[in-house]
């Protein structure tokens, strides 16, 4: 136990005080608290008219100091690193990172080959999303009723490709040229009726402001103030953020996207435009695969692949950034490297999601630069690893991490990070006690 004692004191009265011998101090610790005795030997000449005389005084005091402990942060021990990372279905939890480590220190340790354009990779990877939807189609077109799930699974996996290569788009890490990035970026999106200009504007903010609070336009934690606020809205943010969290994208998608009023002046034309491209296809698109296949092949060929496509949307975004050891910060005590290296989280897949989603889940070195290529991520990663390994976060996907994020990480809490539902109200969360049973507990 460390005591601190600052601007201790003694003050002596009487006119003309000399101090002339030095102070002896004892210190005693107990009950949290420090003791310190304090014996001054001094000497002190007092003159008046009537005598001038000289002598000793010994004076004890006993001074109470409250006791400040010195408590390391948990996550700096590596056997409770161990710990909740077991807990929790990761790999690795890492060491905190040092405060004076920048975002630009992370960025000068990766090699400048990693953010190289490379033609030939970009539009390869536009082949294999291309091709891999087009096998999809025909997979549910030929395949019988009870292989269609797998069908969808592929045909959905392979949409979500198509995201990453707008995504790629966005960040402008396709193409030397800007136009042909805004154009194949919008064509890529218009299937999934996503709005490509929108989106980009609020991702932009994700990455500036990743894990801020009020900032991040990402999944936030719920708000208890919001939680509370009605119960109507409370049940159904049990629900969204517990069960039904896998497609939790589709409210994000609606929310965000379509209101203009979330847009600042400058950006409304370049909105408007996505928006009509969306709407275009709607109005063409949909039509068409209704009058060649009819409302159930509408089903089977687009309604089913596209929740898939939300199912990924919906599980990516939760792995990357979401785990309970992992804070959201307020403005003032957020920092930029902490966020993006410490508090971006790398999940490895199947390969065959990783190759039809572009390697996406390498998530930590596209954090730290935007503008890294999808097909680069890989190297920028085995970088990282070797300069910047200990303090990642790395899992591999499984049951347990669905688990814990599903039914822990749910309303905000600044000394927990958060508190799940059922803590708050434990009468209206049977839907978090459900999962709870029934979610596998497979690491």
């Amino acid at each position: 136990m460390a005591c601190r004692l600052a601007n201790s004191v003694l003050l002596f009265e009487g006119p003309q005080q000399r101090i002339v011998k030095g102070n002896r101090f004892a210190l005693n610790n107990s009950a949290g608290l420090c003791h310190l005795k304090l014996e001054s030997h001094v000497q002190t000449s007092i003159r008046d008219r009537h005598r001038n005389c000289s002598f000793s005084i010994r004076r004890s005091k006993t001074i109470q100091a409250a006791a400040v402990p010195v408590v390391p942060s948990p996550l700096e021990s590596a056997e409770y690193r161990k710990q909740l990372a077991e807990k929790y279905g990761f790999t690795q939890i890492g060491e905190p990172l040092p405060d004076d480590v920048t975002l630009r220190d992370v960025i000068a340790t990766l090699p400048k080959t990693v953010f190289e354009i490379d033609d030939f990779k970009a539009w390869k990877s536009v082949l294999i999303s291309v091709t891999s939807v087009a096998l999809g189609i025909f997979m549910i077109a030929k395949a019988p009723w009870y292989l269609l799930p797998l069908a969808w699974a592929w045909t959905g996996t392979a949409f979500t490709g198509w995201f990453i290569i707008g995504h790629d788009c966005a960040h402008k890490a396709f193409s030397r040229n800007k136009l042909v990035e805004d154009i194949l970026g919008t064509v890529a999106m218009m299937p999934l009726i996503y709005p490509y200009e929108p989106w980009r504007f609020k991702h932009d903010q994700h990455h500036a402001k990743t894990n801020m609070l009020y900032e991040d336009t990402a999944w936030h934690p719920v708000w208890l103030e919001e939680f509370n606020s009605s119960p109507l809205l409370r049940k159904a943010i049990i629900y969204g953020f517990g069960p039904f969290r896998a497609w939790m994208s589709i409210a994000h998608w609606l929310m965000w996207h379509f209101d203009l009023k979330k847009f600042r002046p400058n950006e409304v034309n370049r909105v408007k435009i996505s928006l009509a491209c969306v709407f275009a296809f709607m109005a063409v698109g949909w039509p068409l695969i209704i009058w060649k296949t009819g409302i159930i092949g509408w089903v089977k060929f687009w309604l089913m692949p596209w929740l898939g496509y939300h199912f990924w949307m919906s599980t990516f975004t939760m792995v990357h950034h979401t785990a309970p050891h992992i804070p959201f910060k307020n403005p003032d005590d957020w920092n930029a490297a902490q966020a993006q290296l410490h508090g971006t989280i790398h999940c490895d897949y199947p390969r065959w999601i990783e190759i039809l989603c572009h390697d996406i889940n390498i998530h930590i070195p596209h954090h730290i630069s935007p503008r890294i290529p999808s097909y680069n991520l890989r190297a920028a990663q085995e970088s990282l690893f070797e300069n910047w390994g200990k303090y990642m976060n790395l899992a591999t996907w499984n049951w347990r991490l669905m688990k814990t994020i599903m039914t822990v990480c749910h309303i905000y809490d600044k000394e927990e990070n958060y508190i799940g539902f059922d803590k708050v109200a434990p009468e209206e969360s049977q839907p978090i006690s459900v999962l709870r049973r029934v979610m596998p507990d497979f690491a």
